[in-house]
């Protein structure tokens, strides 16, 4: 995430044969800020007469863009003062992009090829990217090529999907970079650590890769295992920190997809695709990113000695987190959903738009700083908020109102999807998606306006200012 908070944010990816219907998925927690709010956007299909320039706010760097610009969604900045950070999104041909991942290098490796100040970073890369590709593999290309030639600014983990396939790309140093494709029935959790390992240069399907990457690890003496090629091994850091900040967010996810196993939290040696035990649905996804090693000792709402040892997935600086779903049936603008939960997912819901949707509601494009009573941002945040300091009083009113929305969202995507099919006519499935995807977030922002009235009410006798008082007196 950003370059004030490089240690953050958890992702996911699964291919289409590890999933319950056969959908591809990839997400992730932006973790930025306790309060740096969000938005989420629609940005339009557009042709311009001249070739328009891309100016980071970050630093120095510029691109002259395409003239035709796809239509993309995002999540971008309230403010794009210190940068845009659009973060994650689909475009019109169904092409999936979240970034980035913040990972670390070792000195040995950036020694050799120091990151560049003024090169893309993760505050251009959706802007720059998602807007002018078709395919997941031509977003890593196009990506790879402006890191080789203006260099990156930091060490960065993107995500890609499309219809076919989900991929994972790792940009380690100043101008190296390596993408592999997830295998159809795996799935990959990744938390702010190299996470590659094992690379088959003679293997094009499945990974991708700087051309010379090979010769410069040779050259500049990297490996220290020459008889095989361990990207983590040659690229990653193994540190006190990664073990405490990083590899749990990992052994959590493995051990509930996976099935639990005799490796510890503090591994370094956590596989980077796995099979899951059982078919995994976009519940379970979200459960993940929504997690915080619930049911062990590790648990932060726990009182257990080992309560904050482990940084958990879902915490107070996620700003949102996003799922990336492509369902393998129905129109493109139907099967692709943009599951998005503003503020802490621990605390929030995930609402579905759907691809196809030409605008977002008013209120999910508002909020800034500080806050106010009106954006989604904000309203997600304050019902965390208020259960934060008393969840034993208040947790089951927050747990009990997003079963209530999950289900009827659930069921609502359902009924939309039979209804999606019967519409032949692009503009009036456009106009139809919309409204459905607003009317489901309508729904769960008035549900969670309900709670936090409940909230506000169920608060009022915990004020230090009281007394219990002998009712006989």
């Amino acid at each position: 995430m950003h370059p004030a908070n490089k240690n953050s944010c958890t992702s996911i990816l699964i291919g289409r044969q590890a999933t319950i219907d056969g959908s591809i998925i990839i997400g992730r927690n932006e973790d930025g800020g306790a309060s740096l709010p969000k938005h989420f956007m629609v940005y339009p299909h557009q042709e311009w007469q001249q070739e328009p320039i891309f100016k980071s706010k970050v630093n120095k760097f510029q691109l002259t863009l395409p003239r035709v610009q796809y239509k993309y969604t995002a999540t971008p900045e309230w403010t794009d003062q210190s940068g845009v950070f659009a973060e994650a999104g689909f475009n019109e041909y169904g092409v999936a992009m979240s970034a980035t991942e913040s990972i670390y290098t070792n000195n040995l490796a950036l020694g050799a090829d120091p990151l560049v100040v003024d090169g893309i970073g993760e505050e251009a890369m959706v802007t720059c990217i998602l807007p002018y590709i078709k395919t997941a593999r031509e977003g890593i290309e196009r990506l790879g090529g402006l890191v080789e030639k203006f260099g990156t600014c930091e060490s960065n983990g993107v995500l890609f999907a499309d219809q076919k396939e989900a991929w994972y790309m790792e940009i380690v140093c100043g101008h190296q970079w390596l993408a592999q494709r997830i295998p159809d029935d795996c799935y990959a959790l990744v938390a702010n650590q190299v996470a590659i390992q094992e690379v088959d240069f003679e293997d094009n399907y499945n990974f991708m890769f700087k051309d010379d990457l090979k010769e410069f690890v040779w050259e500049h003496h990297l490996n220290p295992e020459p008889d095989h090629f361990n990207f983590r091994l040659i690229f990653g850091t193994k540190s006190e920190a990664d073990e405490h900040y990083n590899t749990p967010r990992v052994w959590w996810g493995q051990q509930q997809f996976s099935g639990p196993n005799e490796q510890l939290p503090t591994s370094e040696d956590l596989a980077f695709v796995k099979k899951p035990q059982h078919l995994l649905s976009i519940d379970d996804a979200k459960m993940y990113l929504s997690s915080h090693y619930q049911k062990t000792p590790y648990d932060p709402l726990s009182k257990t000695p080992q309560a904050h040892i482990y940084r958990p997935i879902s915490l107070a600086k996620t700003q949102e987190s996003h799922l990336l779903q492509i369902r393998p049936e129905g129109p493109r603008d139907a099967a692709c959903i943009h599951w998005l939960a503003m503020g802490v997912p621990a605390q929030s819901v995930y609402v579905p738009f759907y691809l196809g949707i030409n605008q977002t509601p008013k209120f999910y494009q508002e909020g800034g700083l500080p806050y106010d009573n009106q954006s989604a941002y904000w309203l997600y945040k304050l019902a965390g908020i208020l259960v934060d300091g008393h969840y034993s009083e208040l947790g089951q009113l927050l747990s009990d109102t997003q079963k209530k929305i999950n289900v009827y969202l659930a069921h609502q995507v359902q009924q939309i999807d039979r209804q999606a099919q019967e519409y032949s006519n692009v503009q009036k499935l456009e106009a139809f998606l919309t409204k459905s995807s607003c009317q489901n977030a309508e729904y769960a922002a008035q549900e969670y306006r309900k709670l936090i009235a409940r909230l506000i009410t169920a608060s009022t006798d915990f004020s230090l200012l009281n007394f219990q008082t002998d009712l006989n007196l």
